[in-house]
């Protein structure tokens, strides 16, 4: 089982604990994956809003690394499966739009997108490739009493016509794969919310509203830590939650977790493994425990 791994740009920046966790959980998986070192930023929406066939064209030229290489792409950011997903659906439900796009990208770069790369989420491959049946045989380290809130983001639901999903609107994959490690997964009301990443720039107080909105329904709802498969959701509910504490006069010391990081923890990773000193809130007394057995 092999993939390339295409890691976005805030695994090789702001979020580089999500990059040592994910190859830190995929050794132990045994998942092989290939760094995808040449590849294009995805857009992250905002260039497609722009100049959509610049998107598409960037989106294809990664495409067609892939399949130059003859492997799957893995992504282990929310906000690029999204926006890759969106721009390969267009492509491929529109020949005169494929032909457009490569056009452009031979022009520039040579390449064609050919349209046999599957690209898939980390979350996606766990379940849908490797197997949960088979992650609860690599455990080393069961996170029972860990009470965990998933929380997914919107680019890998929304829209519905280009999200991978199974049920866009009762997601379960994070729950399965919180289940399978040993924890509880925890049900709150914001789970399917945005955490107001998109609008942080134009406007920040609604946007940290949202992520405010979202870590105390998980915290009223009993939950220990966050989980999500974005980091820019990661940014803005980890980074951002100091400010949200003070912009709304509450608490909340809501550790949030890479989806990588919780599977990379139940398979026996310390916390100076998982990077967690990176994070602004620190690990609180329950991860601390669970992290010690």
């Amino acid at each position: 089982m092999k993939y390339a791994l295409y890691t976005g740009c805030v695994a090789k920046g702001a979020g580089r604990e999500l990059m040592s966790a994910t190859v830190y959980a995929a050794e132990r998986l045994g998942i092989q994956i290939k760094e995808m070192k040449d590849a294009s930023c995805c857009g992250a929406g905002a260039i497609q809003e722009d100049n959509p066939l610049l998107g598409d064209a960037l989106n294809a030229r990664t495409f067609a690394l892939a399949e130059e290489q003859g492997l799957d792409i893995m992504t282990i950011c929310g906000t690029c499966q999204g926006v890759m997903r969106t721009a390969q659906i267009k492509m491929d439900h529109n020949p005169a739009h494929k032909e457009r796009v490569n056009a452009a990208l031979k022009r520039d770069t040579g390449r064609e997108y050919k349209g046999t790369v599957k690209v898939k989420h980390f979350y996606q491959i766990v379940e849908e490739d490797y197997g949960l049946e088979n992650v609860v045989k690599r455990v080393t380290r069961k996170l029972t009493g860990l009470k965990v809130a998933p929380f997914y983001g919107c680019y890998v639901l929304r829209p519905h016509e280009y999200s991978d999903t199974k049920v866009p609107d009762r997601p379960d994959y994070l729950e399965k794969l919180i289940a399978a490690v040993g924890a509880t997964p925890v049900d709150y009301a914001e789970k399917q919310k945005c955490c107001g990443f998109p609008i942080l720039m134009p406007n920040k107080a609604n946007a940290l509203q949202l992520s405010g909105n979202a870590t105390i329904g998980a915290l009223k709802a009993g939950a220990d830590v966050m989980v999500t498969p974005c980091p820019l959701c990661h940014l803005n509910m980890d980074s951002y939650q100091p400010e949200i504490e003070e912009m709304l006069d509450r608490k909340i010391n809501m550790p949030v977790l890479h989806y990588p990081q919780l599977i990379a923890l139940a398979l026996g990773a310390n916390l100076d493994e998982l990077k967690m000193n990176t994070h602004v809130v620190l690990p609180n007394e329950k991860l601390l425990e669970i992290a010690a057995r």
